[in-house]
């Protein structure tokens, strides 16, 4: 009996197009549709203002989501979408799961601080500021969460399927391979580096028909000096008697940075001082990682999985209480703060860089990719002031910005992981600036001859 004809299924890019943030997008056939990743712009206000858009189709006719991890930038738009009418499941990794709880609570409690600041302060261009979310919904979509294990393809009710893979970016962090009759579409999410000191390097590519793959750092290298430049820094910093405040992503970063700190305390390389953990949501985050070092089929390297705790320098200090932060903005002694947010958008840090940036002992050291029009940009474009809640702060302190600590995958890396499939119909290169895109892109068709495109927002193409 011949088997029936399936409709066209077609991809549309609602966000992560010739930018960094807002990972979205859908996959459509005959109406019924899946969306990987569900991700928040950040950055400059026009990207931003993306997220009170609606959707090009109504939420509540999204069957199910999938996710590749838990970063706000992939995931914080899902109590917009379930506010909003989707009550579909959201899949994804166990350890993505517990973080991604984390995360939209976290972020949830901001977005509600801000509007209670801008309402209270006068300090918005609106009248009645209001919060993108609020708790009640980050609980909504927190609900919908259901985890799946890896390498085990999941039907879903609507024809499609879906298969997780180890992307080595963050704990849980998948690549996908989403199905529809024959046709295989891959979703690199974030990938990973080969070499992530604490993670297991990313899985080979299976083969698939098209591929949709990050460019983060499309555009160059990674120099590999990421550990000498923090011990260089650190170094300098707490021997003039300062403060090194480190704005780091909650999940991931902070551990790994934590681990790094520990190995240079241990050898000597770095003076033993205070290290703080100044971020509710880092601290969460931190007991998900020291479960999961625990847990059969972990996503650790294996040396990490026995011995002493590696993420404890020895003299860590967890700051659990406002009142707690607050005194940390003038320890009068050197030490090592580690807060959240890691493009200082928001969260504890931001007080500590009102108070740090004045002081030139100390040194505010950048770990991670500053998206354009964050604060952390700004300063790591060597800007003399910041403003903060309103106010303008001089910038007196050191400004290091450490790029070797990326959790993604540079452009060689890149190619060497697409490397690892057969030729696919088409590669769509998205998450990224636009240099990066364009030149990753360029380097898929020179170097592998694969016809490589950057897609434009909400463009939608066929893939069938």
């Amino acid at each position: 009996m011949a088997q029936p004809m399936l409709s066209p299924t077609t991809l549309t890019f609602l966000g992560g197009t010739q930018t960094v943030t807002g990972s979205k997008f859908l996959l459509d056939s005959g109406g019924r549709r899946v969306l990987v990743d569900c991700g928040l712009f950040q950055g400059v206000r026009d990207v931003r203002r993306r997220n009170w858009e609606r959707l090009p189709v109504p939420a509540a006719t999204i069957d199910a989501a999938v996710l590749t991890h838990a970063h706000l930038d992939h995931c914080g738009y899902l109590p917009v979408l379930a506010r909003d009418g989707f009550t579909g499941p959201i899949m994804c990794t166990a350890d993505t799961a517990r973080l991604v709880e984390i995360v939209l609570r976290d972020a949830a409690h901001l977005q509600e601080d801000e509007a209670q600041w801008a309402r209270r302060t006068g300090m918005s261009r609106h009248e009645q500021p209001r919060p993108l979310f609020d708790t009640a919904d980050a609980e909504r979509a927190i609900a919908l969460l259901l985890p799946a294990l890896r390498h085990q393809p999941t039907g879903l009710d609507n024809g499609f399927a879906v298969e997780f893979y180890r992307a080595g970016h963050i704990l849980g962090s998948s690549f996908l391979v989403v199905s529809r009759g024959e046709t295989r579409l891959a979703f690199s999410g974030d990938l990973g580096r080969p070499d992530h000191p604490l993670l297991q390097p990313p899985e080979s590519l299976p083969e698939v028909d098209h591929v949709v793959v990050e460019s983060t750092y499309g555009d160059r290298v990674h120099d590999g000096r990421g550990t000498e430049e923090l011990a260089d820094v650190l170094t300098r910093t707490l021997d003039r008697g300062g403060v090194a405040l480190l704005p780091a992503f909650a999940v991931d970063r902070t551990p790994m940075l934590l681990h790094e700190i520990r190995s240079l305390m241990a050898d000597g390389r770095v003076p033993q001082v205070p290290v703080y953990v100044d971020s509710p949501m880092a601290m969460a985050a931190l007991d998900v990682y020291r479960e999961a070092l625990g847990a059969p089929d972990s996503d650790f390297r294996d040396e990490l999985t026995q011995g002493p705790d590696p993420f404890d320098p020895g003299r860590l200090r967890l700051v659990h209480g406002a009142i707690e932060s607050e005194k940390l903005n003038d320890p009068h002694y050197p030490c090592v703060i580690v807060s959240a947010s890691g493009m200082a958008t928001g969260g504890r840090v931001i007080h500590h860089l009102a108070k740090q940036l004045p002081v030139s002992r100390n040194t505010v050291v950048l770990t991670g990719y500053q998206v354009a029009g964050t604060r952390g940009r700004e300063l790591a474009d060597g800007v003399r002031q910041v403003k903060i809640r309103g106010r303008y702060v001089p910038v007196r302190a050191e400004i290091a910005n450490i790029r070797g600590f990326s959790a993604h995958a540079d452009s060689g890396q890149v190619i060497d992981w697409l490397s690892t499939t057969t030729e696919p119909s088409s590669v769509f290169v998205v998450h990224g600036e636009p240099a990066s895109s364009d030149a990753l892109a360029a380097q898929i068709r020179s170097k592998l001859g694969w016809t490589a495109v950057v897609p434009e927002h909400l463009e939608r193409v066929r893939v069938d």
